[in-house]
């Protein structure tokens, strides 16, 4: 049986909690843990997803790893040996390590978030669908007549919304962002959010995944531009099998798919508490994610759990 990690309790300074990760203080630097906890229709449900953290962790740590010449990242290091550690934090404040923070935590840089999230998106599918469909707009901007379910767009489009603490994200316009931000920074996530997402959407293509669309978000690092927080995962990313695609419909994704549907069908009022989910919801889930992981890296997941 594949262990599950929903809550980590360290004795270390929380820095935050959310959905997915527990993100610890080490100072100069923060511990981010991916737990295997899964959220839907923004409530965390009671059950986790077998090495759901280890897929958003090392996805996310390869991802670092290869975009680095296009924009530089709040990654330090993927923790991998959890003594590690030791380097961060003084003598008196060492503990014993838990093995499960190897292969599924990472150390960053402590940087001043950007709030807003850079959604990139290179097909029309999911909210901006459901926004076409009833306006012929997406993000509030006119989109040509006649366009199909998961259809290629002829250009990705940069659709940012606000980076919400509660509740759901909103659109927000540029006009807003360059006030929030002003005009340099405001240009320059856009830039880089679509050659994050170029970049990526060729890469993977070659490893027979679409992606059809994604967010990124930015920190400032001494004054200069930096991407933090996950980047092309499952949970941040629609992920297609480009064998099976075929636009003028849904698309099965590499993601928590299998629980939304099974959701949808419970009849569950999508307010908390959430519902258990089923065992081969879960199972199938945890495939999911494992085959996204797969595919985009062409290795297997080393589970680094157990001594």
């Amino acid at each position: 049986m594949k262990t599950v990690l929903l809550e980590t309790d360290l004795p270390l300074p929380m820095f935050i909690r959310g959905k997915v990760r527990d993100t610890y203080d080490l100072g100069s630097h923060l511990l981010l843990v991916a737990t295997d906890r899964i959220s839907a229709f923004d409530v965390v449900l009671p059950n986790g997803i077998p090495l759901k953290g280890h897929v958003l962790n090392r996805l996310s740590s390869f991802w670092f790893r290869r975009t680095g010449e296009i924009i530089p990242n709040h990654m330090t290091e993927a923790i991998d040996d959890v003594h590690s550690l030791d380097s961060y934090l003084p003598a008196e404040k060492r503990f014993a390590y838990p093995l499960n923070l190897r292969g599924r935590s990472m150390v960053a840089k402590k940087v001043k978030r950007i709030p807003v999230e850079c959604v990139i998106r290179g097909y029309i599918s999911g909210s901006a669908w459901a926004e076409y469909k009833e306006h012929g707009t997406v993000s509030g901007n006119p989109m040509p007549e006649g366009l199909k379910e998961s259809q290629e767009l002829e250009q990705p489009i940069y659709t940012p919304t606000t980076k919400a603490e509660t509740g759901h994200d909103m659109p927000i316009t540029n006009a807003e962002i360059i006030r929030l931000i002003g005009m340099r920074t405001a240009l320059e996530i856009e830039e880089k959010s679509l050659a994050l997402y170029n970049y990526a959407r060729e890469y993977a293509i070659n490893k027979g995944i679409i992606i059809a669309d994604t967010k990124f978000e930015f920190g400032i690092d001494n004054g200069r531009l930096i991407l933090i927080d996950e980047i092309l995962t499952p949970d941040s990313s629609r992920f297609w099998d480009a064998g099976q695609y075929k636009p003028g419909k849904s698309q099965e994704s590499f993601d928590k798919q299998p629980v939304r549907d099974w959701l949808t069908a419970s009849g569950w009022n999508k307010e908390p508490p959430g519902p258990e989910l089923p065992q081969d919801v879960i199972e199938a889930t945890t495939k999911r994610y494992m085959q996204a992981y797969e595919k985009i890296t062409g290795r297997q997941l080393a589970i680094l759990d157990n001594p």
